[in-house]
């Protein structure tokens, strides 16, 4: 059933975020950062955990789930360091998930030889 969860919850994350894209003149980016936003308010209402343990890789590993991690680092720098814990946690929680794709991005181009458009 952990599957199933996921998988409807991650597609219709996914559909509802096609039909923005679709019905709206919003920008691919700034739909990104409308998500981030959506995951980080979710996660400060601590409605964020009760959603990830129900749906599981479908609500963690979207762009909303980007959010509630950059929202929960935040949380934990504010409790260690006070204010300046806004600046840093962000930067702590989020540098694996942005230095993973760089790495990743890397090695990509690397192995594959992009083609110019025609």
């Amino acid at each position: 059933m952990d599957y199933f969860n996921a998988f409807w919850v991650g597609g219709l994350i996914c559909a509802l975020v096609q039909i923005l894209l679709e019905k709206t003149k919003l920008l691919p980016g700034r739909v990104m950062v409308l998500l981030v936003c959506v995951g980080a308010v979710i996660s400060f209402f601590g409605w964020y955990e009760p959603f990830m343990e129900y749906a599981g890789a479908g609500a963690s590993v979207p762009l909303l789930g980007y959010g509630n991690i950059l929202m929960k680092g935040v949380k934990e720098a504010v409790d260690e360091s006070g204010f300046i814990g806004l600046f840093q946690g962000g930067f702590k929680t989020g540098a694996v998930g942005c230095s993973a794709a760089l790495v990743f991005g890397y090695v990509a181009s690397l192995v594959f030889t992009p083609k110019p458009k025609k």
